[in-house]
């Protein structure tokens, strides 16, 4: 099955499989540099924010329960949407999702930090991942997948959207804090945009036309 997979989803599985050995075998502390840390996490005994985290933070994991979900769900509806888009489209996709995520929880966390919160990093291909989701939902809403913990049968799209009600309900909440839920919702936004956007639909304009590749 493995040997079968498409070439980008393959080398994401990979490479998040070797970081992680490489945080096992060296500790977290040689990557803190490259895991998302909020605006102004310098001053209070964190690490300062640097551009290149918005992409570096999506390689590393928290452990190996967050590494094998994340890379669960890549295997199973990353592989299909690469098949469909082709390598470079479906790579741009996940990268505009790691780095939408990103960009969401920066402003979370850099929020948090200036109400007297503490410097915590972010780490983790979760926004990634749900960015996946929603463009599996989108593409084959009908398609029927089934749950882990409670096998439940359902639409892709069902999957999505009562994915999609949960994060939000638990990023307000506060329940689950440490948890990324927001960088969950961003990178399900930021691929929302993204498809909307190669399909020329609101709020995007559609003055491209014909050019418009439909998917």
């Amino acid at each position: 099955m493995f040997s079968n997979l498409p070439p980008v989803t393959k080398t994401l599985l990979i490479l998040n499989g070797v970081i992680f050995v490489l945080q096992l075998v060296l500790g977290n502390a040689p990557f803190w540099p490259f895991m998302l840390w909020p605006l102004g996490g310098a001053e209070v005994g964190g690490m300062s924010f640097l551009p290149w985290q918005l992409v570096t933070y999506g390689f590393l994991h928290g452990g190996g329960f967050h590494l094998m979900f994340n890379m669960l769900v890549l295997l199973m509806f990353g592989a299909p949407l690469e098949y469909t888009w082709g390598q470079k489209r479906f790579l741009t996709y996940f990268l505009v999702c790691v780095v939408g995520a990103g960009l969401c929880q920066l402003v979370v966390v850099s929020w948090g930090l200036a109400q007297g919160g503490g410097a915590f990093p972010t780490l983790g291909a979760s926004g990634g991942v749900f960015g996946v989701l929603l463009a599996y939902g989108m593409l084959f809403p009908h398609q029927r997948v089934m749950l882990l913990i409670p096998p439940i049968p359902m639409k892709a799209r069902t999957l999505v959207i009562v994915l999609g009600v949960i994060e939000l309900a638990f990023g307000i909440s506060g329940t689950r804090s440490g948890v990324a839920h927001f960088a969950h919702l961003g990178g399900m936004l930021f691929g929302w945009l993204l498809i909307q956007q190669w399909r020329g639909r609101p709020p995007f304009s559609r003055r491209s036309g014909n050019n418009v590749r439909r998917f």
